[in-house]
């Protein structure tokens, strides 16, 4: 328990510390001013004193392909990860694999998906995953990500948790109530799609936005009525934080996660994003085969308890998918969802931030 605690404060402080900063849009004001004569002057002088450098620039160039140019390889790969899916960090297949192709991989944690895109739009990161909600948010406010591979669903790895002795016993006894979960993440989704099916309305219950370590301390104080979480949160929260399941995801919901990557890396790299999603789908492979090894390999790198990592894991579906229609049709109900509700901006196409079928079949798994 003394880990188990130690585990969600320092999750709060890289939380606070490393990533509340981040922002998707930076605005930078731009003025021109000056006369016509002494601009073109000024243009002239520029040109003369600089054109004997950018002559030698292209000459020495001249014999280099346009395409490397353009397109050169990243040494490093910056993997945006969240403790859901840490085993393939723990394991280090990613750097046996990634070493001798001359690419190095650096580590970065977040708590939840949103945070993990608003790094990867600023460009602190290449590649992360994220549930089915936070690049809906992301594209929304204009950021430059693109999806690169499905994630097996879990839907009975989050749920609707209420504190043991609460007098709340339905899903239709939540309106009017505090509800704490990740703002765009999977969990929002998850409770939009359960009011939805209890035929209760989003504007009838208060929505509390909190980052999973903040929505565990505020609910274990008392401060909520209800905390929509996923694993391996939602079963250290069963284990140690008085909680009971009012309902979990299973038969509401369907949707899986995705692995994201900014376009640019995408485009330029995908040789490097061939190798990680093969490295991706043998581990989870093995994994679905071998849930025990999983739990032990993992409880004390999150410095959790066995029994808490064991349910976790044995409520998980490992696997990764290739983008194909059906996850596109899928992921556009989730966008149309959120837009209906005013609580993205604007309507999206989520075919605008994919790639074209020749780029998926160059990189994607075989199934």
């Amino acid at each position: 328990m003394q880990n188990l605690a130690k585990w969600i404060s320092s999750l709060k402080s890289r939380f606070f510390n490393s990533h509340s900063h981040t922002k998707l849009f930076s605005v930078i004001p731009v003025s021109i001013a000056g006369a016509f004569l002494t601009g073109v002057c000024l243009s002239l002088l520029f040109a003369a004193c600089i054109s004997p450098i950018f002559t030698n620039t292209h000459l020495a160039n001249a014999s280099i392909p346009t395409s490397q140019l353009i397109a050169q390889k990243a040494s490093v790969l910056r993997f945006g990860y969240q403790k859901s899916a840490i085993l393939i960090k723990a394991k280090g297949v990613l750097e046996k694999r990634l070493k001798p192709e001359g690419v190095d991989v650096k580590w970065i944690e977040f708590q939840a998906g949103p945070q993990l895109l608003e790094a990867m739009n600023v460009g602190s990161i290449d590649f992360g995953h994220a549930g089915e909600s936070p690049p809906i948010f992301a594209q929304a406010a204009g950021a430059n990500i693109t999806y690169i591979a499905g994630i097996a669903p879990t839907p009975a790895g989050s749920a609707v948790l209420v504190p043991k002795n609460s007098p709340i016993k339905s899903v239709t006894d939540l309106k009017g109530k505090k509800i704490a979960f990740q703002k765009g993440s999977s969990a929002h989704y998850l409770l939009l799609k359960i009011l939805e099916k209890s035929g209760l309305k989003y504007s009838e219950i208060q929505p509390v936005y909190l980052p999973p370590a903040d929505a565990r301390a505020a609910f274990v104080k008392g401060s909520l009525d209800a905390w929509v979480i996923w694993d391996p949160f939602y079963a250290a929260a069963e284990k140690s934080a008085n909680a009971r399941v009012l309902i979990d995801g299973a038969k509401i919901t369907n949707q899986g996660g995705y692995y994201l990557a900014s376009r640019t890396f995408a485009t330029k790299n995908p040789q490097t994003i061939k190798s990680v999603l093969e490295e991706i789908k043998k581990l989870d492979d093995w994994s679905n085969k071998n849930k025990d090894q999983v739990a032990a390999t993992l409880a004390p790198v999150l410095g959790i308890d066995l029994d808490i990592m064991k349910r976790a894991t044995q409520r998980k579906n490992f696997g990764v998918m290739p983008i194909n229609e059906n996850l596109i049709a899928e992921q556009q109900k989730v966008a149309d969802t959120f837009y209906q509700l005013k609580l993205i901006p604007k309507q999206i196409n989520v075919r605008d931030a994919m790639l074209t079928p020749q780029q998926y079949a160059a990189f994607s798994p075989k199934i």
